[in-house]
């Protein structure tokens, strides 16, 4: 049994039969052209550039019907491209000055523009290199008269393995005989994995070596929510997989749920489970796993891969959207975290040798407030609709809240001198993802008026491990006693000074700490969209006394793995029956 790890693109969890895909290689030859043949080129160039914009024009309304109209839009880059008067003009030199086919120079010209993208450190914009990849592959395939593979005469459903796919092989797939798929390369921000998310069709990207390891006829486990995938011998977790399906599948039917429907443990304490999300185009999720809000709303994306900072009205769009969709709940819209493993793509924000530790978050938008009080204005003025909430990011001490709430009130005088609406009362959050924020978090409470902890770098930062090193990242322990007792005395400080906290790190959404942080008196927990259900129904199964007893015992152990073992066996007696479904899958 092969267990491969990449990245959780579309969630779902399916068993099958895989289909390989080889990397398409187009044959372009390379001949001489005579002068009387030149605009004969130039015209299957133009008939070439025709065809295929009919093709994806077609395409993209069919996304759009399906998916939704911003879905559709992701095809309008590709459309730009067919238009790009600099590259069309470009082919036609090279087919008038070295008198070459139009097959050749249109290869050339497309491997100029590609290997530029290819060697910028943006991972947005790398992958955009795909996007026009997809778009060359189209036309050459006019130009050559080669057919492109098809899937339509497929006899059984399958889970396609591929080294890549293009976003409109992806979107041309056919559902009713793909159960899935998994690629060697991409990201999550890929348009591949968007619109696989947003068709529900379960995939892995980045797997590296799925090809490597998977044939034709291999039957391998999928499982898009946590980016793995299984081949070899399946047999002996076959059962635990199917198990799992059946929950994941009766997790999404979890659909139009009452906008009252609360989450109350059985002695009547209520909390508040909320969704991460970080595209607009994902609130559909939100409400599909029956989330209460949106706990953390990453606006990074609207940032990325860009040459020109997007301007105040397009941000007010993508955040006026949101807090729409999630209405009657709430969205906290977490300020930018450039920085780290997120880059704008501008000479402005150089490269560092420790991203994790250096200009980022809080630090740059403090440092540039030409881009923060752009976005800060976006948030306010999309406060307006009564449900928004703003919260700063990797906070070290009371200074940095203190000067970023000053320009939060200098945006608000402004759209008041303006004439614009806003939330006057508007919640302000910190994020305590910094150890000396957990420390000090007595004092951050007295002007906050919410906390969320990140956990994620919380973690990070408390051990002294990052986590992305496969040579360390056994260190990352959420359960250790240190992490632990950091977040117990976050809460404590925040209870203290009257205020609620919430926790928007992957911690919060695996069973065994959840019941621990409600025993901490953790008011909200926020996680992505396909944990929801499973932790909203653990949390109505047990009750608010047992968890803070078994939480008092826990923090008195000395490693995470006993900590782990203990939390486990007290929530297998609770559960019983439950316990399998509700912790282990």
């Amino acid at each position: 049994m092969i267990k491969l790890k990449g990245i959780a693109a579309s969630g779902g969890i399916v068993i099958g039969r895989a289909y390989c895909i080889g990397k398409e290689e187009l044959s372009v030859p390379k001949r001489k052209i005579s002068h009387e043949e030149i605009s004969t080129e130039i015209y299957r160039l133009e008939e070439a550039l025709i065809e295929t914009r009919r093709e994806l024009t077609s395409l993209q309304k069919r996304i759009s019907e399906d998916a939704g109209f911003a879905h559709g839009k992701i095809f309008e880059a590709h459309l730009l491209v067919l238009e790009d008067r600099v590259l069309i003009e470009d082919i036609i030199q090279q087919i008038k000055n070295k008198k070459i086919n139009v097959e050749y120079a249109f290869a050339q010209s497309i491997k100029k523009y590609t290997d530029t993208l290819l060697k910028l450190d943006d991972e947005y914009l790398r992958e955009r290199a795909a996007d026009i990849e997809d778009i060359s592959r189209r036309v050459l395939r006019k130009l050559c008269k080669q057919e492109a593979v098809s899937l339509q005469d497929l006899k059984e459903k399958v889970i396609i393995v591929a080294h890549d796919l293009s976003p409109s092989q992806t979107a041309s797939l056919p559902k009713d005989k793909v159960l899935g798929f998994v690629a060697d390369v991409g990201g999550r921000t890929s348009h591949t994995a968007i619109i696989a998310r947003s068709l529900g069709i379960p995939a892995v990207v980045g797997a590296e070596v799925a090809t490597k390891h998977i044939k034709s006829n291999d039957r391998i486990i999928l499982d898009g929510s946590e980016g793995i995938v299984i081949t070899g011998n399946i047999e002996k977790i076959l059962k635990e997989y199917q198990a799992k399906r059946h929950r994941y599948t009766k997790e999404a039917r979890i659909v139009h749920l009452p906008k009252t429907y609360k989450t109350i443990t059985l002695d009547k304490k209520e909390v508040t489970i909320s969704a991460n999300i970080e595209l607009p185009e994902e609130v559909p999720l939100v409400h599909e796993f029956g989330a209460e809000g949106v706990g953390l709303y990453r606006t990074e994306y609207i940032f990325l891969g860009r040459r020109e900072l997007p301007n105040e009205e397009e941000q007010y769009k993508a955040y006026v959207t949101v807090a729409k969709k999630i209405q009657p709940h709430s969205v906290i819209i977490r300020t930018i975290d450039i920085g780290g493993d997120k880059f704008l793509s501008q000479p402005q924000v150089p490269r560092e040798m420790s991203p994790f530790l250096g200009w980022r978050a809080i630090r740059f938008c403090l440092a540039r407030p030409d881009v923060f009080k752009v976005q800060l204005r976006a948030i306010l003025r999309a406060s307006a609709e009564g449900n928004i909430k703003v919260m700063f990011p990797m906070i070290s001490g009371i200074e940095e809240l203190r000067e970023a709430k000053k320009m939060l009130e200098d945006c608000k005088k402004e759209l008041r001198r303006e004439g614009q609406k806003f939330d006057e009362k508007i919640a302000i959050g910190t994020m305590i993802e910094v150890p000396s924020a957990a420390l000090t978090a007595d004092i951050l409470a007295r002007e906050s008026d919410f906390f969320s902890i990140g956990t994620n770098d919380l973690i990070q930062y408390s051990l002294a491990v990052d986590r992305a090193n496969e040579k360390v990242a056994y260190l990352y322990e959420p359960g250790h006693p240190a992490v632990l007792r950091l977040v117990k005395s976050v809460i404590e400080s925040a209870h203290e000074n009257h205020i609620w906290v919430g926790m928007c790190g992957e911690m919060c959404g695996e069973a065994i700490f959840s019941f621990l942080l409600l025993g901490f008196g953790l008011d909200e927990f926020s996680m992505s969209p396909p944990r929801v259900s499973k932790i909203r129904e653990l949390m109505r199964s047990v009750t608010f006394e047992e968890a803070k007893i078994i939480a008092e015992m826990a923090i008195k152990l000395t490693t995470a793995k006993e900590v782990e073992k203990y939390l486990q066996e007290e929530l297998r007696r609770i559960l019983k029956e439950d316990f399998e479904r509700l912790v282990m899958m």
